[in-house]
């Protein structure tokens, strides 16, 4: 493998297509796309101020650099890319990507980040400003992620999740195959519309959570005094460990809670009876179903 140390490149490809390359200390300025098309690439403290520096490369490790705002939609259309120990600063990373790891990567303007990606694998991950995040993207593992920013997850497939905590509002809108493990979600209407969306000892806070939901599970979940008017026309089967601020108008399944403020049934309520609720004290039931 070729080593390039301690260099300056700008302009207008100025790696195009490399092979077996490892650049250390190098910094990549104004310019674009300085290592479209290249493969097999190695890259350590190295910071990149260019546009578009990965675009169409296979097989790419990036250690200890830094992405500045310059370096915006930095890695698009890439196959196998690790990356470790990296600060990236650049709004719309990671587009059409096909194997992608992170470990210890703190993303500060994560905007419109990870789109249409497949087979992500997040570790001590942390993003801020990381509105939209994962959109459409599937078959993807986190553990320990942060996440502020909001309409996180929305449209992904196949995701499970450990020890993070997400403040995202509009969060799992329209996902398929989510679970979440030992995690906080912060943020209002959460999951709605969602398919097989499942809740593991988990804290959820923001008004009106889990709406609309098909095949919605809590297990052992508590729900914080801001998550009311919750499931509302959804299949589900909840258990809650924490006293519930408000219920409305579930559709069918079963709902276990420590106590529930208040259960509304009303005249918009689609199915009279098909939700079992029960309490381990006494609630307002509001309604005519």
């Amino acid at each position: 493998m070729k080593l390039l140390e301690n260099r300056f490149f700008e302009g207008e490809r100025p790696l195009f297509a490399a092979k077996g390359l490892h650049i250390k200390k190098v910094e990549i300025g104004i310019g674009e796309s300085a290592l479209k098309e290249a493969s097999n690439i190695i890259a350590t403290a190295c910071t990149f101020s260019g546009k578009y520096p990965f675009w169409h490369n296979t097989n790419s490790i990036i250690e200890d650099c830094l992405f500045t705002p310059g370096g915006r939609a930095a890695i698009w259309y890439c196959k196998d890319l690790r990356m470790v120990n990296t600060r990236v600063e650049a709004p719309k990373m990671f587009r059409e990507i096909d194997g992608l790891y992170l470990k210890n990567v703190e993303l500060t303007d994560a905007q419109e980040c990870t789109w249409w990606c497949r087979n992500i694998e997040f570790e001590d991950v942390k993003v801020t400003n990381g509105d939209y995040i994962f959109k459409n993207s599937e078959n993807i593992k986190v553990d320990n992620l942060t996440l502020q920013g909001n309409y996180g997850f929305q449209y992904a497939k196949n995701v499970e999740i450990r020890n993070s905590h997400l403040n995202s509002k509009d969060a799992f809108w329209n996902t398929e195959n989510v679970t979440v493990y030992d995690s906080v979600i912060d943020g209002e209407y959460l999951g709605w519309h969602s398919k097989n969306l499942r809740l593991v000892n988990c804290v959820i806070g923001g008004t009106q959570p889990l709406c609309y939901a098909q095949n919605l599970v809590l297990e052992n979940c508590k729900m914080k005094e801001d998550a009311d008017l919750a499931f509302e026309y959804s299949t589900l089967k909840a258990e809650i460990s924490s006293p519930v601020v408000s219920v409305k108008n579930p559709s069918t399944g079963e709902i276990i809670a420590h106590s529930i403020g208040e259960i509304i049934f009303d005249e918009h309520c689609k199915s009279p009876g098909g939700c079992e609720i029960k309490v381990q004290s006494e609630v307002n039931v509001k309604g005519l179903c």
